[in-house]
């Protein structure tokens, strides 16, 4: 066995790789960028080693830095994780160059299955079932046209290399072939720098279902069970499942050992994920896909029901021990499901967010698991892969796993950044999701109800005003009334009115009382009594009678809140008492994200429109326009171009029309 291993990789699979080889007793030697010195996988690492700047290619990606740390430390061997370099058959051979093991595949099958026209080629030769097509390498547009007519449409185009659904385009007929052949060939070229692209047939309403294979350097191998993936957004998967609720016996035995034979094509050894696609008309049906040489973002599944670790069982076949099971060892028991937790707003199109994270709640209940690189103060930036975490639960059956899972999932935050949660909630709430009636297209079919933005409830805004309010509180044995806001003078309460925004809504909350026992209304709403304590790092919350809890935590003038899988970043702007608390709301347009502004288009004085474009500012790398929610005058434009901006800064304060007669 290893006494010293780096892994070459960063966030949660860093931090998961390295509580196996704690529990071993094998030393882990962490590597990181710039972006990454205060990273929770750097601090729990017994080493670690700086390796270049935030840019991946010169430090996740470079081999030579990576080899040459772990030739620095001492390291035995190299486990790459997954994404980076860890199906890349150069670091593999880089390693065994430098007289490293790498805790995967050999070379030459990393090799065989990069490529899917190899890999296609060489599992037909196997006897396993593959996707009707054309996988000759080098077909031109012409030759992939005549494929198609051959095929009959609906057909899919896929890039050769690479994989994550870039490149990949779905042509239901022939007047679109051409241009989807064009379009597919610049996304290739661009992500993977080969633009060379299969056809095949596009199997209607189908299921993507993935056999884990296990196998050692003594040419035993095994199957471990099947993962439903069919919830995707974006051709990339977002909640897994461990059984599927399509296969039933017969057919998992037969797709498992159809994996087996796949793995042993190519000698395999250690973990590997092979992947099928499965109609849901005719679940008997599988057709090969792809080999994934490594481990699996969604391999908690697989451990949840089989009771296995898959990290120690690679270690242990890497140093050169026989895998000391049997496929009658493996018996699966329950059900897990696993959902992805993004730094991405679903609502506008699955984009990226980012921010720093002010504070992390997560279920504690012995059924849910949560694999994660977060610490409080982490960093999420543009520089990675915006997955952050991911929650598991497992349960005795399918029904009760779900309902586990949206329960975990309403217990989990993620303050100072914006998460794809309440989606995923949404999801799992789906009634053909709840029913198995899965495929890769249910999230883009429901998307529009998926994504529906709820508007901020009252409390929410109830919660920050009495928050802000407690927190102007004055300490100490003498106590000066006439100091602060704080709703009290001469024991006749008067109103204090605060000013916010949350999403598209700006609101004034008028306070009466003090935090303690105040009366609340939002906008022109209803007087209402309310009350806030905090405790640690929640705020209870009395509102109308209603007691909630809420996950509380403060970026400047901003406050986040969370409560059943959402979250809200609640800007406060003003502050104002007595005869003033009875203003209007103004306009403030605050930054939906944090980034640069790179143009600033009017100027204080200015009379502008609702829908006038007021500044562009640029996040994770996109423009995008701010423009004028009401009628009026530019009366504060505290920014300038070139500026960073952060989640619901204040960009501009346009002064309604009203407000100026």
């Amino acid at each position: 066995m290893f006494s010293s291993v780096l892994i070459a990789n960063r966030g949660e699979i860093a931090v998961r790789v390295i509580s196996t080889l704690r529990r071993l007793g094998i030393r882990s030697v962490a590597v990181y960028s710039d972006a990454d010195a205060g990273a929770r996988h750097v601090r729990e690492a017994d080493e670690a080693v700086r390796i270049g700047p935030a840019s991946a290619r010169e430090s996740y990606l470079s081999i030579d830095k990576v080899v040459a740390a772990a030739l620095e430390t001492g390291a035995e061997a190299v486990h790459p994780g997954y994404g980076f370099l860890a199906e890349n058959v150069e670091f593999a051979r880089a390693c065994a160059a430098a007289g490293l093991i790498f805790i995967g595949p050999p070379a030459a099958a990393i090799d065989a299955m990069g490529d899917k026209i190899r890999a296609k080629l060489t599992v037909s030769a196997a006897g396993v079932p593959v996707v009707p097509g054309r996988t000759e390498p080098d077909m031109s547009d012409d030759d992939l046209v005549a494929a198609a007519a051959e095929i009959g449409f609906p057909v899919l185009l896929k890039p050769s290399a690479g994989g994550g659904g870039k490149g990949m385009r779905l042509v239901e007929e022939a007047s679109g072939l051409r241009a989807a052949i064009e379009s597919a060939r610049r996304e290739a070229r661009g992500s993977f720098g080969d633009e060379t692209l299969l056809i095949e047939r596009f199997v209607l309403r189908p299921r993507h279902i993935e056999i884990q294979v296990m196998a050692d350097s003594h040419g035993h191998a095994i199957h471990l069970g099947e993962r439903e993936c069919s919830l995707q957004r974006r051709h990339q998967k977002i909640i897994e499942e461990a059984p599927s609720p399509l296969l039933d016996a017969a057919t998992r035995a037969r797709m498992g050992a159809a994996a087996v034979d796949a793995a042993k094509a190519v000698d395999y050894s250690g973990a590997g994920t092979v992947e099928f696609i499965v109609s849901a008309d005719r679940p008997d049906e599988f057709f090969f896909m792809e080999m994934n040489t490594r481990l699996q973002v969604e391999h908690p599944v697989t451990e949840q029901v089989t009771g296995l670790d898959l990290v120690e069982l690679q270690v242990r076949v890497a140093a050169g021990e026989r895998l000391g099971l049997t496929q009658d060892d493996v018996v699966l028991r329950g059900h897990a499901i696993e959902a992805r937790v993004y730094a991405e707003d679903p609502a506008t199109g699955f984009l990226p967010t980012g921010g720093r994270v002010l504070g992390l709640r997560q279920s504690s209940a012995d059924w849910a698991r949560l694999d994660s690189g977060l610490l409080p103060g982490s960093v999420v930036g543009s520089d990675y892969d915006p997955m952050l975490a991911k929650v598991i639960a497992t349960g005795a059956d399918r029904a009760q796993a779900i309902d586990r899972l949206s329960a975990a999932l309403g217990a989990t935050a993620v303050l100072g950044v914006g998460t794809n949660i309440a989606f995923l909630r949404a999801l799992l709430a789906d009634a053909d999701v709840r029913a198995g009636r899965l495929d890769t297209q249910l999230v883009e079919r429901r998307l529009a109800e998926l994504t529906r933005v709820e508007d901020v409830p009252d409390e929410v805004f109830a919660a920050a005003a009495l928050a802000e309010l407690a927190s102007m509180q004055p300490t100490g044995a003498v106590v000066d009334p006439w100091a602060v806001p704080n709703g009290w003078r001469l024991g006749q309460p008067a109103p204090v009115a605060l000013r916010f925004t949350c999403g598209d809504r700006a609101v004034t909350v008028r306070v009466t009382g003090t935090p303690s026992a105040a009366t609340v209304s939002v906008d022109d709403g209803e007087a209402v009594s309310a009350s806030v304590s905090a405790v640690d790092d929640e705020l209870r919350v009395t509102h109308n009678g209603r007691a909630v809890r809420f996950a509380s935590a403060v970026d400047g003038d901003t406050r986040w809140l969370a409560r059943d899988g959402r979250a809200w970043a609640v800007a406060e702007h003003s502050v104002l008492e007595g005869a003033a608390a009875a203003a209007g709301a103004g306009g403030p347009v605050t930054s939906p994200m944090p980034g640069t502004v790179l143009v600033v288009k009017v100027s204080t004085g200015d009379a502008v429109t609702a829908g006038t474009p007021l500044l562009v500012v640029e996040a994770m790398k996109m423009e995008h326009t701010i423009t004028a929610k009401v009628d009026g005058v530019v009366s504060e434009l505290p920014v300038q171009a070139g500026q960073q901006v952060a989640l619901n800064q204040i960009l501009a304060v346009v002064t309604p029309s009203e407000d100026l007669t």
